[in-house]
């Protein structure tokens, strides 16, 4: 149940960046941009520092998720998962802030903040379940209905070598 959450959540948490952020178009040496114009040619050369900040946000929030799908592909249990989703989960919410607070500046569509918003909202929701299944770790399994009864076992014949009329598998009986 954990490993199909670290699955969905990786696939939920990559999906929306690649396809929100690429979207970071309009802005002069951003990509999906204008080519940045000449220092001498009145243009500004290069991004709003603002930009370029929620580039590198990005970048360590892309890295966090990365390192949810390493953990997914090894079947990470949920105690080394937690510290992962609550990583990612910070880095993310300083993400959607950084969008919704430069999203004109950086020529970011409108939408843009609601989607990253309910990609977030999807990726906390397994993050919890699973930080709750780290904090309540699965029970031993308690005495088997025989157990508490007094039911006889069955004897185990692992040890017994066969040799009987009818045992054909250690080969033909007529032979011997």
């Amino acid at each position: 149940m954990v490993c199909r959450g670290l699955a969905l959540a990786a696939m939920l948490v990559g999906i929306p960046f690649q396809a929100a952020l690429a979207q970071f178009g309009g802005m002069p040496g951003l990509p999906g941009g204008a080519p940045p114009a000449s220092p001498g040619f009145g243009g500004p050369s290069a991004p709003p520092q603002a930009c370029t900040d929620l580039l590198t946000i990005r970048d360590q929030t892309q890295k966090h998720a990365a390192a949810i799908s390493a953990a997914n592909d090894r079947k990470a249990p949920p105690q080394e998962a937690c510290p992962l989703f609550r990583t990612f989960l910070a880095s993310e919410a300083k993400m959607i802030k950084g969008v919704e607070d430069n999203a004109a500046r950086c020529g970011i569509p409108a939408d843009v903040p609601k989607m990253m918003k309910a990609g977030h909202a999807r990726a906390a929701e397994i993050g919890k379940k699973v930080c709750e299944a780290a904090a309540n770790p699965p029970r031993p399994a308690g005495p088997t209905f025989s157990d508490v009864f007094g039911a006889p076992t069955i004897p185990d014949k692992s040890g017994k070598k066969g040799g009987g009329t009818f045992d054909t598998l250690t080969g033909n009986p007529l032979g011997r």
